[in-house]
């Protein structure tokens, strides 16, 4: 899908999906060649009645409570985790919301990765639909992390790119035809910001809220570089580190077929809700629940 130039600095509509992305992927390719497992033990009791050692004291009643990272994805910012986060602080964890840049998989996986270096103790993290992605990248090689957790979120494979991963299980999403896309410095040619047409956005990212809140969304929305759609993904954490994955049957922006594919491959621990792309806004009770299960 290409996209048409107006005057300087103005919005580019989008036309049809497959040869804007086409002209992205080029873009990427010439800029990709110039560039916890979680351990269980269990202490068995001594024949004697010997007391218990310190250390197995200490395992089995003060187990840190993890800290719980919260990334959104695009066309979103961190306030759509305040419902989550709230019941997540009341139940006595640390909650930390990660701003996403945007930009890419890897690159975005790799500034979550530096993130995390300030976060002592055990990490739980939660991605939301693109931000799925960049938790993928992110957690790679991390000891620290003890669960992931996708809410309606890309699970990506290694090489592979959102948009192919929208395209697993025969799935198929119309939010690449209403893009509203503005340029930004230093981007690529054919690159720009993304942004869903308000006018589409409560029928495909959040029609199960009320049309109110759907518009502030809407206004207040955060872009994603298109060039993200297509930049391969990098080696996932999904494959080590256990994971739990909630389908959101009513998303119109990741296919539902397509988040079944992806919590199958990644082996999650899956639940289905009938929700729209924004579970944790319009059933953040099913998602804290969901997040609660990961983090014990």
């Amino acid at each position: 899908m290409t996209s048409r130039n107006s005057q300087a600095g103005a919005p580019l509509r989008s036309r049809p999906r497959r040869r804007l992305l086409g002209t992205i992927a080029g873009a990427v390719a010439t800029v990709l060649v110039g560039g916890l497992a979680l351990t269980g033990a269990t202490a068995s009791a001594n024949a004697s009645s010997a007391p218990l050692t310190a250390a197995a004291q200490t395992d089995r009643t003060s187990s840190p409570k993890p800290t719980i990272v919260l990334v959104h994805g695009a066309f979103a910012d961190s306030s759509g985790w305040n419902a989550v986060a709230g019941r997540l602080l009341a139940a006595g964890y640390k909650v930390v919301s990660f701003s996403n840049p945007l930009r890419g998989p890897q690159a975005d996986g790799e500034y979550l990765r530096q993130f995390l270096t300030a976060v002592e103790g055990p990490v739980v993290l939660v991605g939301h639909s693109y931000g799925g992605a960049v938790i993928s990248n992110g957690a790679t090689g991390n000891p620290n992390v003890k669960a992931l957790v996708y809410v309606a979120a890309y699970a990506p494979d290694q090489g592979e790119s959102v948009a192919a991963a929208n395209t697993l299980g025969g799935g198929h999403t119309d939010v690449t035809d209403h893009l509203i896309v503005r340029p930004y410095p230093g981007a690529s040619p054919g690159d720009g910001d993304a942004y869903i047409d308000p006018a589409y956005f409560h029928n495909l990212f959040a029609q199960d809220l009320p049309r109110s809140t759907a518009g502030v969304m809407a206004a207040t929305q955060r872009p994603g570089a298109l060039a993200a759609l297509v930049t391969p993904s990098g080696a996932p954490a999904w494959k080590s580190v256990p994971s739990w994955y909630l389908v959101a049957r009513q998303d119109r922006i990741i296919p539902p077929q397509a988040e079944r594919a992806m919590a199958k491959r990644a082996g999650a621990t899956t639940v289905e809700i009938d929700s729209s792309h924004v579970a944790m806004m319009s059933h953040p009770d099913v998602v804290t629940k969901l997040i609660l299960r990961a983090a014990r």
